[in-house]
């Protein structure tokens, strides 16, 4: 992707952790627990800004989150929805309202619990999404993630072309967001229940899957059409952009290779 001189960024902020986990984080919620002395979601803008295109970041998240933030560091943070979707289309509608009825070309939206992001490594997702894709996500292969961040405790899809997890932004095109937004909204309410997301991808898929047949491009494909969108997995992606944490094994981790800055 040529560098555009702006690039408009979403950021969901409402993920919350368990109690015993809180308690060690001194938060409740993910995107600020500290570290190194600033929140995860401080490092995430951090690295939007470092970026250098100038963009509006919406940030969605509860009272504490915006109580959190020091001033100026983002363009506006909305009262989180009932959902992620939601949250996400919150943002898209404060974009639109503040662009006076027009939206962004193109969009990040990113997880706030990434503590080793930098503006390096989203590079290498922006630099190699192909512009016609609607959704635009990074592919992290073990081998690669494990090389980065060794000994650390992850989960990885197999698939029949390798072991995969799937980072946590994405280059997106709004307006195809709000056009399927039913379709995202029926793919987010299934993804907890092998079988509902079987009726939702089809059993088909689900098959490959269990029989250890199925492939990337297979997954992609069928995303495509269910979401009726251009979808692209982007490989040699930064494995910064896969380390999120979400349990208190990846909390630990981190504060045993602490991120600098």
């Amino acid at each position: 992707m040529s560098q555009s001189p702006r690039l408009d960024a979403i950021l969901p902020a409402g993920g919350r952790i368990k109690k015993d986990f809180a308690e060690l984080a001194g938060a409740e919620v993910k995107a600020l627990i500290k570290l190194g002395g600033r929140t995860l979601l401080e490092r995430d803008i951090g690295a939007i800004r470092d970026l250098g295109y100038g963009g509006r970041i919406v940030v969605i998240g509860p009272p504490e989150v915006a109580q959190a933030l020091p001033e100026g560091l983002v363009d506006t943070v909305l009262a989180e929805g009932a959902s992620g979707p939601e949250n996400i289309f919150r943002g898209i509608d404060w974009l639109r309202e503040d662009g006076n009825g027009r939206l962004p070309g193109r969009l990040l939206v990113m997880t706030t619990d990434l503590p080793y992001l930098t503006a390096a490594g989203l590079r290498t997702l922006l630099d190699a999404a192909p512009p016609e894709a609607d959704i635009a996500i990074p592919a992290i292969e073990r081998a690669d993630f494990m090389e980065r961040f060794p000994g650390t405790p992850r989960e990885f899809t197999r698939l029949r072309d390798g072991r995969w997890m799937i980072g946590g932004a994405a280059l997106v095109k709004p307006e195809t967001l709000v056009r399927i937004r039913p379709l995202i909204e029926r793919v987010f309410e299934a993804r907890k229940s092998p079988f509902a997301m079987a009726g939702v991808l089809g059993l088909r898929l689900l098959l490959r899957y269990l029989l250890n047949r199925l492939t990337v491009p297979q997954i992609i494909a069928r995303v495509e059409q269910v979401l009726d969108c251009r979808a692209v997995g982007v490989g040699d992606c930064a494995p910064e952009l896969g380390y999120d944490i979400d349990l208190q094994r990846e909390y630990e981790y981190a504060l045993t290779y602490p991120p600098e800055g």
